[in-house]
């Protein structure tokens, strides 16, 4: 079965106490920063550069989740696995090779980890070379409003910045406490190639996972609870990546209910009540990727006063300030945002209302994020879905096949459309979904307009570069017709 992890090994912790009294003598500093992910390296360089003393709390390793467990680790994997796809394809192309393509995983995760390493060397040398700054390893708990506990040492400041993010979500579900399985975050340990990997999620996380070991040449089964795969998106949009998926022999059990694991010889089974399909489902191994949830248990937040909203995100105002008067909340703990570049983007407005004199805000930033299946798919502002269910804001429609993209065509990637919602009046654009080849890099010529809050015709007059994806962004916003 391999390294996977039993639940009871990935089990929520508990709330456990601040840790020392407090009346023992602590450490003071300007400012503290509790955990090291996308936001909390800068942040110090910017703390430690006005002159600040601080003390840069790491309970593991630096880098968060996005350098470790996320970001750089998928991608890398996902470039493997790409190059084993292109290269089955080379007949398509003309080219020939000599024998079947194989995939060597061993060396696919010593590619990953050098990756991750060298990311991870370099965020600690960066953190390293900060004047007045101090790293203490251990896991941090508040026992006071501005004090905090490290290994038994206490440390306070007036100003402390909590970055911890978040962890996989293992749900309560019959047979996990027995069954083995593997998270996002153990997966990244995965030397090998399972025989059959049932993926229990349809959203982001589990659909490039899926997709990255079919290419490896895995046997795939996704299993999704909604009626269809990456629910927040339009139906058009998970409908054209199932089928993109399926094309590459990835099999779905949707509208999945009352799901259970049991291990059994050789693998373990999948138990789902599902509209079709038998009700069992073998698998070798089993992936979750149902969600993430904050690491807010454990930070002693009663202790400080802190206030977390029902699923345990830390609140936050506009400027990312908790409850507490000097206490900021920087990104996924305080469910402002998932991703990398909100988490950088938290970083940004923290900075520059503490050190700019810049008032920047959260509600300044447009929703914007990929889903890194292949192709992709880049989505900026609201969907078709949510401008329907705006009550009565006339909108403006545009789609696009890839089909009719020149430079897909000479790829041999014609998978998915382009689809944008302009405002009937203003003509600012409110949202696009890009499915399709470069549709992460594309997205940002739409992205950056709505920034501007200039209208689509900046776009739909501009000469653009041929051959390229982008070029046909100015024919799709001149083809609008409206959203009824």
């Amino acid at each position: 079965m391999g390294s996977a992890q039993s639940a009871g090994e990935a089990r929520e912790t508990t709330c456990r106490p601040g840790g020392s009294p407090k009346g023992a003598m602590a450490q003071r500093f300007d400012a503290i920063i509790i955990g090291s992910g996308q936001a909390g390296p800068a942040l110090a360089g910017r703390l430690t550069g006005a002159g600040m003393s601080v003390a840069f709390a790491e309970r593991e390793h630096f880098g968060g989740t996005c350098v470790n467990d996320g970001c750089t680790p998928t991608k890398a994997l996902i470039a493997s696995a790409q190059t084993a796809f292109v290269a089955r394809r080379h007949a398509d192309f003309g080219v020939t090779v000599g024998g079947p393509v194989g995939v060597d995983m061993r060396a696919v995760k010593a590619r990953k980890d050098a990756i991750v390493q060298a990311s991870v060397d370099g965020v600690a040398n960066w953190v390293s070379k900060m004047p007045g700054l101090r790293v203490v390893w251990g896991h941090a708990r508040f026992s006071a409003p501005h004090r905090v506990v490290v290994g038994g040492e206490a440390l306070e400041a007036e100003k402390i910045f909590i970055n911890v993010g978040g962890r996989a979500l293992v749900p309560e579900w019959p047979g996990l406490d027995s069954a083995p399985f593997f998270t996002n975050t153990s997966m990244m340990g995965v030397d090998f190639l399972p025989e059959h990997l049932v993926v229990v999620g349809g959203s982001y996380v589990g659909l490039e996972f899926a997709q990255m070991y079919r290419r490896f040449g895995a046997r795939v089964t996704v299993v999704e609870q909604a009626p269809r795969l990456i629910a927040r998106e339009d139906e058009d949009v998970s409908e054209a990546l199932q089928d993109i998926l399926a094309r590459e022999g990835i099999e779905f059990r949707l509208n999945a209910r009352c799901i259970a694991a049991s291990p059994r010889e050789g693998g373990i089974v999948v138990s789902a009540d599902c509209a079709e399909g038998p009700p069992e489902i073998f698998g070798t191994h089993l992936l979750l990727a149902v969600g993430r949830r904050p690491d807010t248990e454990d930070l002693g937040l009663d202790a400080a006063g802190i206030e977390c909203d029902e699923r345990g995100f830390i609140k936050v105002d506009d400027q990312l300030r908790t409850s507490v008067p000097g206490v900021w909340a920087l990104g996924d703990v305080n469910g402002r945002g998932a991703f990398t570049h909100t988490s950088w983007n938290d970083y940004e407005i923290v900075a520059a209302n503490l050190l700019d004199g810049d008032p920047r805000r959260v509600t300044d930033r447009i929703a914007a994020y990929a889903l890194y299946t292949d192709p992709p798919l880049g989505r900026a502002g609201i969907s078709e879905r949510e401008a329907r269910a705006s009550g009565g804001r006339p909108a403006l429609i545009g789609k696009m096949p890839m089909t009719r993209v020149g430079r897909a065509r000479e790829r041999g990637e014609t998978l998915g459309f382009m689809k944008v919602i302009v405002d009937e009046q203003s003509k600012a654009i409110l949202g696009a979904a890009l499915l399709g080849v470069n549709g992460d890099e594309v997205v940002h010529s739409i992205l950056d307009v709505m920034y501007a809050k200039a209208p689509c015709t900046v776009i739909s007059r501009a000469v653009h570069i041929h051959p390229t994806v982008a070029e046909l962004i100015p024919t799709l916003l001149q083809n609008l017709t409206p959203l009824r």
